[in-house]
């Protein structure tokens, strides 16, 4: 079963009584925006079947920084980081909107060049974050950052 957008949510909301909404809120646990990233992110790890050491390795963030990231002891700013651990992840385009939107960062925004091409890439998942540079580089934008390069 997809995800629910919110006019679905709500018709069925139309026929969900009170004594009714813990089994809504089991039910739709994937379309609803309640918990944090942490949770998010750790849930997707394994349902994936993903350790968290592979993810920051694949993503190139030093694993010590990664799980600060993920524990929220550390919080960063570069949206790029957490762009590495989705696709690190083998998140589909939506699940990072929503890690993203989660972590309070903005969406990928289809009307901006970079984020387009990102858009393409998280659809296609065309290789390792190595070859996802490569091909942000080839196409003349700034290649994803690492946690080492602080703006």
């Amino acid at each position: 079963m997809g995800e629910k957008n919110t006019d679905e949510l709500e018709k069925v909301l139309q026929s969900t009584h009170i004594k009714n909404f813990d089994a809504y809120c089991k039910e739709n646990t994937g379309c609803l925006i309640d918990g944090d990233f942490t949770v998010y992110m750790k849930n997707i790890f394994s349902e994936k079947k993903l350790t968290q050491q592979l993810v920051f390795l694949r993503a190139d963030v030093p694993e010590r920084y990664g799980y600060k990231l993920l524990s929220g002891e550390k919080r960063t700013r570069q949206r790029d980081v957490i762009l590495r651990i989705c696709y690190a992840a083998e998140m589909s385009l939506a699940q990072t909107q929503r890690a993203l939107k989660k972590y309070e960062m903005p969406e990928l925004y289809a009307k901006l060049p970079r984020d387009a091409l990102l858009m393409i890439i998280f659809n296609e998942h065309p290789g390792d974050i190595i070859e996802v540079n490569e091909i942000l580089k080839e196409h003349g934008m700034e290649p994803l950052r690492t946690s080492g390069l602080q703006n």
